[in-house]
């Protein structure tokens, strides 16, 4: 009695602090910034837990979950930490990093969670075998000998990084006992039950198929522990029994031989476990009737509609360190009554939705802590505001709905881009628009196109993007070279003697690429006199006389290149030399060799590139090089995540490759549902990790760009083939390529339709209000993509307004041309061919069927001809002719037909059937 009556007190002076802190709070509101607002919120939250923790004791609690020094590892922390507060967890949290010296010391996480520090067993001291899930166990032993809160906890819960914590797993809910752990069943363990258990353990009758969580006793952990990663480096060892058939495991390469290695130490130990069938779900999975899933693992991909997540397509992802960028997001929860009617599956999509909810708060927030400036506004980052408000509602008396500081002021971006009036700049345009967008890059965008007045006056991509036309120069006026890429430096000098700009900072692209997040001089280092750019090694002609030729400065000579921004004074100074020094070096043929210029071709195509270095280093204007702004798909997979994607080169992906220079001549934006070919399925390619990030960029690439041709199409009022009347089937915006099925290929040539510009419905003045409205909606549906990054992700909520706007189209026309005196579709020049054609067809036919009439009337007038000499015949005898030597007869049997009956005539002795018939001139009639 005691006892309880000191815990209850000790619980109720724990709330009397807690409201104090409220009050206090409160009272202060006014005078604290957001960042002291944190901190107390973080004061409450673990005050809340260590009461938790006191008034259950001796049920003292502690959670463990294992990671290594990786960014992949950082994202899933993060989730992991934002999960485990807002559920409520009771006790504290340990994050087992296990990493080298090496890792440790470039490592950048070490404050996203509690940490103990393990050393790495991924690659074994004594075997050398590469196996990083005996990290787990490793670190379990190492942090139950030199932890000093293994001394103090009771019951210890042991998750994976990729798990999100719902409510709270506690052993008085869960019935966990002193030699008798909770866990998930993993019912493909089958190794429990044949020779394996046999081998590995000497009570294989005691092994239980069990995984995913583990709430175990302390003292049963002691002694079970040292057996876990004995018997995982064991099963890992005996690798004549790792074949599927004997482990369960798919890939037969004893990945699964930590899972094991717990099965058999907990049989050696005599632990026997209660399977827990409810507490944990996997995202995608439908749960249970009447059971609400306590934990999520995301360890599996998992869709929704055609949306779709899976971890592994984040692998080398640094989005924990990327200023507010996103996973993409899920459908809202509102759409999941008209996504699955049946109650039970529509919570199964309910789920997959708040893992990756959860995951997208957990980021927000740490974003917002880590300084990061305030995320373009859009409906999902409200929604999430919302979500992230709630949950911090009960622990505070007054919270602002917004969690992020007062918006920072930030100079102004625009992005530039130059192209050519011709079909293989346009489906570039198409993709870097559409990349734009989803990036959330500040900002407006302007594309330079380069036209001569005769290609201008037959171009149909105007309404691609937003458009400054330049004279082309890539015939030049004055020497007659043909040399397109100098339209790059004379566009920029045009647009910025005739365009007037409140921008500070210009960033320039090259049209063949794809943004996958933005680029901001605050975030990357640019400032006035100070520009940023990829490196470009091989620009080796700054380091030798071509330098020294072309620049008074050759010591400045940056060897820089893909994407450049800097500040617009320096861009007004630089823009006529980078023009002046182009056509320098491009006239320097002398110098055109591979070893001056480093050029593979050895024919100046590079001396744009050249003129860029050389203009720069006129006007000493330096460069911060930053490798991680910019790479190539194909190229080694770097550390970091790039922002952007230059597919200038050939890459490949097994057979499967991708070359822009094949699509030069191919019209992709002017014909409907043109695709690029499709790229192997990521989960099809079996490959080394670092492999596969680099397969998973490549084809993140392609895939982008046919989603852009496919809203593109949309957007033009391409009719849809039968095969894509529904956007989700159409093309699989989820991770696998949105591109045209091959079984319907030449379905789609045949009804494939030219898209004329500004025609049609375009000049419907009736339509354009219409339009507008939809357009509006359109853009406001995909600014809700702003804040992330496109690694192939479509938005769908901007599918569902496309599809209406397709379909409001239509509707809009067919209804117009039964109301109007003069019918929209009457407009259109398709209506006009096929009523035509329809004409045509009929004359032909018309014609064919008099001729063919008039031929059997002649042939019934002959045949009844024929039957009324025969009656006649039948009915007069034959009178004696007078037969003279001046009488002549013509006598003929028609062709197969019989004689007359009665009209044998015997003539000069001999008899001749047939018919009689009068020669010319006799009156006699027969």
């Amino acid at each position: 009695m005691m006892l309880q009556q000191q815990q209850q007190q000790k619980h109720h002076l724990s709330k009397a602090f807690l409201i104090a802190i409220l009050i206090l709070q409160e009272v202060c509101q006014s005078a604290r910034i957001l960042d002291d607002v944190d901190l107390d919120l973080q004061l409450v939250v673990d005050l809340q837990k260590s009461t938790t923790t006191t008034t259950n004791s001796p049920w003292r609690m502690h959670t463990l979950f294992s990671v290594e020094c990786d960014v992949y590892f950082d994202w899933q922390t993060v989730g992991m930490m934002h999960s485990f507060t807002k559920s409520g967890q009771p006790g504290a949290i340990t994050r087992l990093l296990s990493c080298t010296d090496q890792q440790l010391a470039s490592y950048r996480g070490l404050h996203l969670a509690p940490s103990h520090l393990v050393p790495s067993m991924s690659q074994h001291p004594v075997t050398g075998d590469w196996y990083p899930a005996i990290n787990k166990p490793a670190a379990v032993v190492h942090w139950l000998h030199h932890s000093k809160d293994a001394d103090i906890v009771d019951w210890v819960l042991i998750l994976d990084a990729d798990q999100i914590i719902r409510h709270p797993l506690t052993p008085w809910a869960l019935g966990a006992e002193k030699g008798r752990p909770v866990a998930a069943q993993y019912g493909y363990l089958i190794g429990c039950d044949n020779e394996l258990a046999r081998i590995h353990t000497k009570h294989p009758e005691l092994c239980d198929k069990v995984g995913g969580f583990i709430l175990m006793h302390i003292e049963d952990l002691r002694v079970f522990a040292p057996l876990w990663l004995s018997k995982t480096e064991e099963v890992r060892a005996d690798k004549q029994h790792w074949s599927t058939n004997i482990t369960g495991d798919i890939f037969g390469q004893g990945w699964i031989s930590e899972m094991y290695g717990y099965s058999f130490g907990a049989a050696e130990v005599g632990l026997q476990h209660k399977i827990d069938d409810h507490t944990m779900i996997y995202p995608g999975y439908i749960p249970a009737p009447d059971h609400e899933p306590h934990l999520m693992h995301y360890g599996l991909p998992f869709n929704v509609s055609d949306w779709k997540f899976d971890k592994l397509q984040h692998h080398d992802d640094s989005i924990v360190y990327d200023c507010n960028r996103l996973f993409p997001e899920p459908p809202y929860p509102s759409e999941a009554q008209q996504l699955e009617p049946d109650p039970n599956e529509r919570r199964g999509i309910l789920l997959s939705i708040e893992c990756v909810n959860t995951l997208n708060e957990a980021l927000l927030i740490h974003h917002q802590k880590s300084g990061c400036p305030e995320p373009h506004e859009s409906d999902y980052l409200t929604f999430l505001k919302e979500s992230i408000h709630r949950f911090l509602a009960p622990l505070s008396l007054n919270i602002p709905a917004t969690l992020l500081p007062l918006p920072e002021q930030h100079p102004t971006i625009h992005t530039l881009f130059s192209t050519e009036c011709t079909n293989y700049f346009d489906w570039q345009t198409v993709g870097l628009m559409h990349s734009f967008r989803l990036s959330g890059q500040p900002g407006g965008i302007t594309r330079l196109l380069s036209c001569t007045d005769e290609d201008l006056e037959n171009y149909r991509g105007m309404n691609l993007a937003p458009t400054h036309v330049v004279p082309s120069m890539s015939l030049h006026p004055l020497t007659g070279d043909w040399y397109p890429a100098i339209n790059k430096p004379a566009a920029i000098l045009h647009w910025l003697s005739h365009v007037q700009t409140d921008a500070e900072y210009i960033v320039i692209l090259d049209a063949d690429m794809l943004l996958r997040g933005s680029i901001t001089p605050w975030e990357f280092g640019a400032k006035r006199g100070l520009a940023v750019s990829a490196p470009y090694d091989y620009l080796i002609g700054c380091d030798n006389i071509l330098a020294k030729i072309h620049t008074r400065n050759p010591e400045e000579c940056d060897k820089v290149g893909g994407v450049l921004m800097m500040h617009i004074d320096d861009l007004r100074l630089l823009a006529p030399y980078w023009l002046h020094k182009t056509e320098e070096v491009r006239s320097d043929k002398a110098h055109w060799s591979t070893n001056i210029t480093g050029d593979i071709y050895g024919e100046g195509w590079i001396s744009e590139m050249y003129g860029y270095s050389f203009g720069a280093a006129e006007i000493k204007l330096r460069h911060l090089k930053r490798s991680d702004i910019m790479m190539y798909p194909g190229s080694s997979v770097p550390s970091f995540s790039p922002r952007v994607l230059h597919y200038g080169l050939k890459f490949e992906v097994g057979n499967w490759h991708f070359d822009k220079a094949e699509w030069r001549e191919q019209d992709m934006t002017n014909t409907c549902w043109q695709y690029f070919p499709n790229p192997p399925d990521e989960l099809s390619l079996f490959s080394e990790p670092l492999e596969r990030a680099q397969h998973n960029i490549s084809i993140g690439c392609v895939k982008t760009l046919n989603e852009a041709l496919h809203l593109h199409h949309i957007e033009c009022g391409c009719i849809p083939l039968q095969a894509f009347k529904n956007p989700q089937n159409e093309l699989d915006v989820n991770m696998q390529g949105r591109t045209q099925p091959d079984d319907h290929e030449e379905d789609q040539k045949r009804l494939t339709q030219k898209i004329v510009s500004d025609q049609s419905l375009d000049k419907d003045p009736r339509l354009q209000t219409k339009t507008a409205t939809m357009d509006q909606d359109l853009d406001k549906s995909e600014a809700i993509l702003g804040s992330i990054r496109g690694n192939s992700n479509l938005n769908y909520h901007a599918k569902q307004v496309l599809k209406r706007k397709t379909d409001l189209l239509e509707s809009e026309v067919w209804s117009s041309s039964s109301s109007s005196s003069i019918p929209t579709i009457l407009m259109s020049p398709m209506y006009w061919k096929v009523v035509l054609w329809s004409l045509l067809v009929s004359l032909f036919l018309l014609i064919i069927s008099t001729l063919f009439s008039r031929r059997n009337h002649t042939s019934q007038l002959k045949q009844q001809k024929r039957r009324e000499n025969k009656n006649n015949n039948n009915k007069k005898p034959l009178k004696n002719y007078p037969f003279g030597s001046s009488s002549s007869l013509y006598i003929q049997r028609p062709a197969n037909t019989r004689p007359a009956t009665n009209s044998n005539i015997e003539i000069s002795g001999g008899q001749y059937q047939g018919v009689l018939l009068p020669r010319e001139g006799d009156n006699n009639i027969l």
